[in-house]
Parts: C-alpha cells; sequence; structure tokens
C-alpha cells in the first residue's frame, strides 16, 4: 500500500510538468509580414502576422494601410475585431455611411457582416485585425471596392 501511494504521489507531482507548455515571444523581425495581395487590397498595404489560428482556431494580422489603400469588400465566418493602433481610417458596413476610426478604437464587424476597411484618402492607419476561423476559413473575400465607393 505506501509503494502504491508513493508511485501515486509522484505520478501526480511529475504530471504538472508532463502537460506544462512554455510561454513564448516573437519579435517583429520574428513574425515578418508582405505587401497585400492585389487581389484583395486597394493601394499599398502591409500585412504581418502577429499570431496564428493555434487558440481555438483565433489568429491575429498587423495591417497597415497607407493613405488611399483599403481593403476588398469581404465577410467573417465569425465576426471580426479591429483594433486601431495607429492613425485614422475608414470602415464601412455595405448599404450604411462609411464610418471613422482613430487610434484606439475597437470596431466589430459580425458574422457575415459585408463591409471593408483602410486609410482615409490622406492619413494611413494601423490596426490588429483579430479573427477566428469556422471549418477552415476566416474571411470570405468579395469585389474590391472601387474609387467611386471608397470616395462616397
Amino acid at each position: 500500500m505506501k509503494t502504491t501511494l508513493a508511485a501515486l504521489a509522484l505520478t501526480l507531482a511529475a504530471a504538472p510538468a508532463a502537460f506544462a507548455q512554455e510561454m513564448t515571444q516573437t519579435t517583429t523581425l520574428d513574425r515578418g509580414g508582405q505587401i497585400g495581395s492585389e487581389d484583395t487590397f486597394t493601394g499599398t498595404v502591409f500585412v504581418a502576422p502577429v499570431f496564428g489560428p493555434n487558440m481555438n482556431d483565433v489568429s491575429a494580422g498587423e495591417v497597415t494601410f497607407m493613405p488611399g489603400a483599403r481593403s476588398a469588400w469581404h465577410t467573417h465566418p465569425i465576426g471580426q475585431y479591429l483594433v486601431v493602433s495607429q492613425g485614422t481610417g475608414w470602415y464601412q458596413e455595405e448599404g450604411q455611411e462609411k464610418q471613422i476610426m482613430r487610434t484606439g478604437d475597437v470596431v466589430f464587424a459580425p458574422a457575415g457582416v459585408n463591409h471593408w476597411h483602410g486609410a482615409t484618402d490622406s492619413t494611413s492607419v494601423t490596426h490588429y485585425a483579430i479573427q477566428a476561423a469556422e471549418d477552415g476559413s476566416a474571411v470570405t473575400w468579395g469585389a474590391l471596392v472601387t474609387d467611386e465607393e471608397y470616395g462616397s
């Protein structure tokens, strides 16, 4: 009995170490990034991953739009948060007026809401885009935002 209790105690004591995970840190240089595709963005946009979908399929990217740059129309199956970290930009839900977003603002696009976001015509904006995937996809891209739609 003493041997069994000792073995159980050792097993329980070792269990947290056996299942422990280590914290990690990445730097901006570690994450890299790339110029946004002309299929999904108009103008100069730099997209850098912040973290991948290893936590309940939630991922994030840091996106910088130069003046006049914007995303295409798109939807998210779970929704999307935009956390504006620098500058001033615009976002628009289909059928609604264009709205302004500034440093410190948080914008939420509910699941399935068709929208676009980007810089104003004279200022750049950087935001963190946070979204979850459903069935392996976090976004469905639509048409590019026309100059007329962007300017209205």
